[in-house]
């Protein structure tokens, strides 16, 4: 009787293998494995000063922090006692953790890297960026395992549109960072107003929906994402046109334009705000279908 109850009010500790042996669990532990590696190779240089060092090092140690825990909360299958979609939720972090090792692999190399490299600390360097590049593939395999399948909309995030709305956040996000000068004229306000906006209601749509707060909207999420698409890509079609009309009229690129340059950021921003266009583009045609177009039965 005793034993019987200690049996019974001992909690007992579920552990899910399938966590860490299916597909996308293989992923995510080479993301983990190629992370580590990444941060701890350039933390050994000593060489990561600066705002795009401090920003690589984030990524590499955020995309590795989270990715565990998630690893841990699936294994020992935790996730169920979280108030939120846990599908919306990796959904959501994988494809941000893409894009953001993505850039991180672009940016690293570029800034730390210098030619030749023959050096064992420019040799690390090169193994660190190897890394993060595989880490980014890691990261898009398991985004490509995850993504819903056509007509399935149980996870919104993990879905076209939802992913692509992680994707038009991101972008929005590279574009806060290469912003400097622009209160000087009434069309580049404008355009900051535009990537403004469209953030916080994209973020806003993102959060709601791993919050399992859409059901408090007075109106169904697929008609109201077709109404903000076509409004968002009308406004980023006016700072297609107006922000590089702004930014470079009657402005030559100056001559040295060393790595802070305005010209340049500037043309970074125009760069994003064409993939953010495209974004929302391909959203409002993915949008409209899962609103107007139905699967036969």
């Amino acid at each position: 009787m005793v034993a019987h109850g200690l049996a019974g009010t001992m909690a007992v500790a579920t552990v899910n293998l399938r966590a860490v042996t299916s597909w996308v669990g293989i992923a995510r532990l080479f993301a983990i494995v190629l992370s580590c590696i990444a941060f701890s190779l350039v933390a050994s240089t000593r060489d990561f000063m600066g705002p795009y060092g401090t920003w690589c090092m984030f990524t590499w140690c955020f995309c590795f922090a989270v990715t565990l825990l998630v690893l841990v909360l699936e294994l020992l299958e935790l996730y169920p006692k979280l108030p939120l979609s846990w599908d919306d939720f990796t959904s959501a972090f994988s494809m941000l953790a893409a894009l953001m090792v993505f850039t991180t692999s672009v940016v690293f190399p570029s800034t730390f890297i210098s030619s030749p490299c023959s050096s064992s600390k420019c040799a690390r360097q090169a193994v660190a960026t190897t890394a993060s590049c595989l880490c980014f593939l890691a990261y898009a395999l398991e985004v490509g395992l995850t993504r819903a399948k056509p007509g399935d909309i149980s996870s919104f995030l993990s879905t076209v549109p939802g992913l692509l709305k992680v994707f038009e956040a991101y972008v929005a996000c590279l574009i806060f960072s290469l912003l400097d000068t622009y209160s000087s004229e009434a069309g580049l306000q404008w355009c900051v107003a535009v990537y403004s906006l469209c953030f916080i209601v994209t973020l806003l749509i993102i959060i709601f929906t791993i919050g399992r707060c859409l059901t408090y909207m007075p109106c169904p999420l697929e008609k109201m994402l077709v109404g903000y698409n076509a409004v968002a890509l009308v406004m980023y079609i006016t700072a297609t046109v107006l922000w590089p009309l702004y930014s470079f009229r009657g402005r030559n690129r100056p001559d040295p334009c060393g790595r802070n340059c305005w010209w340049d950021k500037h043309l970074g921003v125009t760069f994003l705000t064409i993939f953010n266009l495209i974004a929302y583009l391909v959203d409002l045609i993915y949008s409209t279908r899962m609103v107007f177009v139905r699967a036969p039965p």
